[in-house]
């Protein structure tokens, strides 16, 4: 085996997910995901300074297997049926030579469905942690809402590695010149995240 392609047997199995969908918010965003549960997210093709997570062994696992069952994108999964435009989707997988993508609108296969689920939450968790940051440093008046934006999202099941929103929980909880309210809220979602329990 030439040097070259043990250095392609050897890439870490992949799967990319891209959602371009002009209007909505974030109106683009990208996220590879390492069979490892490392992770990228982008809202731009040529972002810089993408984000970084790391997804619980068992999520990565039951990501790659629902791409196991979709043949790892070597398949069309576009719907036949006329639906209004959701977003143009693409799923990406590579693992050494094995590559495989598929480009939709909608699909109607259920585990293309659940795996696209994946990705909305992963992104919806980065979006939160983005916006937390931005009004923890210039906005303090508005961190209350955004506080009241990620615990509804934690209430309805919506995060995924939520740890890595800790730092800036933490940051606010502890620090005087945030409202009291955002202190508590903080300080209350922190400890949910920690103790890995959604909140009553």
């Amino acid at each position: 085996m030439t040097a070259s392609l043990a250095a392609v047997a050897d890439l870490a199995a992949q799967i990319f997910f891209s959602k371009s969908f002009p209007g909505s918010v974030p109106a683009y965003f990208e996220i590879e995901v390492e069979e490892s549960g490392k992770g990228v997210y982008r809202e731009a093709p040529d972002d810089d300074r993408p984000l970084r997570f790391e997804l619980a062994a068992s999520q990565a696992q039951e990501m790659f297997a629902l791409a196991e069952k979709l043949q790892f994108f070597q398949r069309p999964l576009e719907t036949k049926l006329k639906v209004a435009n959701m977003g143009m989707k693409t799923l990406r997988y590579q693992s050494g030579p094995t590559r495989g993508e598929a480009k939709f609108n909608y699909s109607e296969d259920p585990d293309a469905r659940t795996l696209v689920e994946w990705f909305e939450k992963i992104s919806e968790t980065e979006q939160h942690l983005l916006t937390l940051e931005r009004t923890a440093r210039f906005d303090r008046m508005g961190v209350p809402k955004a506080l009241l934006l990620l615990e509804t999202s934690w209430d309805r099941n919506r995060l995924v590695a939520a740890e890595q929103l800790l730092p800036i929980l933490d940051k606010i909880a502890t620090q005087k010149q945030y409202l009291h309210m955002a202190q508590a809220r903080a300080a209350s979602l922190a400890e949910k995240i920690r103790a890995g329990k959604p909140l009553n």
